[in-house]
């Protein structure tokens, strides 16, 4: 399965709850190909590898980018939305797929506790969405909500 995570600047919760979903589709044996992107391109913030670090996730390799520039664009089994002005943008995308939405307050500019109460609730979404993927189900937008919280 292909799963696209959606988010403005694609700098710091989609580039997080991409790293969640690869960890925990790993850690439970789900074949999951994760790609984020946002609806405009600046770069991955630091406090966001900091965070993540901390948890034993790695985005140094990671940067910011846009659907144009991903591999097979338009080929998602599901496209997941993590700010409410990507889900806004997000209608435009035209290809057929399954759509999610859960928003999660932007850290930037907040001290890193912050940044470390998304990072939770962005792992807890994401391990739960990885769970139900593992038996061939998508949770629904309210579901993952609650999961995050």
């Amino acid at each position: 399965m292909r799963l696209l995570v959606l988010c403005t600047h694609n700098s710091a919760r989609s580039q997080m709850a991409e790293g969640w979903l690869r960890h925990w589709a790993r850690e439970r044996g789900v074949d999951l190909e994760v790609h984020s992107a946002g609806t405009e391109k600046t770069f991955v913030k630091e406090e966001a590898k900091r965070v993540m670090a901390e948890v034993g996730i790695d985005l140094r390799g990671h940067f910011s980018k846009t659907l144009w520039e991903l591999p097979d664009p338009w080929n998602f089994h599901l496209v997941l939305t993590v700010c409410d002005a990507a889900k806004e943008a997000c209608p435009a995308y035209p290809a057929k797929t399954e759509r999610r939405h859960v928003s999660f307050p932007d850290p930037s500019g907040k001290p890193l506790e912050e940044w470390r109460r998304v990072r939770d609730a962005l792992g807890r979404m994401a391990r739960h969405l990885v769970e139900n993927l593992k038996v061939g189900r998508i949770p629904t937008d309210e579901e993952l909500e609650e999961a995050a919280s």
